[in-house]
């Protein structure tokens, strides 16, 4: 789970984003982050096809499950903790998934506006 210390981009504590499947770069289920993360896990994003292909097509394959990763894949639904600069490059080539501000760390704003973010809050 989440440090207390650990801040959404709304400034309140960080809140789950998934824990089936079990997402976060710790797999705590928490987009929290820290120096080992190199990609800064920390956009919360609800899954969708368009979203799941356009990583695909940028290298990034998130669908296929990777058993020796203990990796199932992911589909449409599901939430999952996203690179923010993944996320903000799927959001100008008009791809981005919706997100979970409370489940956003606050670190993805060293990279994404909260405006974009508030657009594309899961309703």
């Amino acid at each position: 789970m989440a440090k207390p210390q650990d801040k959404n981009v709304l400034g309140t504590a960080l809140q789950v984003c998934s824990l089936d499947p079990l997402t976060g770069f710790t797999r705590t289920g928490c987009c929290e982050t820290g120096i080992d993360d190199s990609g800064s896990h920390t956009v919360c994003a609800q899954m969708t096809d368009e979203f799941l292909a356009y990583s695909i097509s940028q290298g990034n394959d998130l669908s296929t499950p990777r058993p020796e990763y203990g990796f199932e894949g992911l589909k449409a639904g599901d939430r999952w903790c996203v690179c923010a600069a993944r996320w903000l490059e799927a959001s100008e080539a008009g791809f981005a998934p919706p997100v979970i501000l409370e489940a956003c760390h606050a670190r993805c704003l060293e990279i994404v506006s909260l405006a974009d973010l508030k657009y594309h809050e899961l309703r």
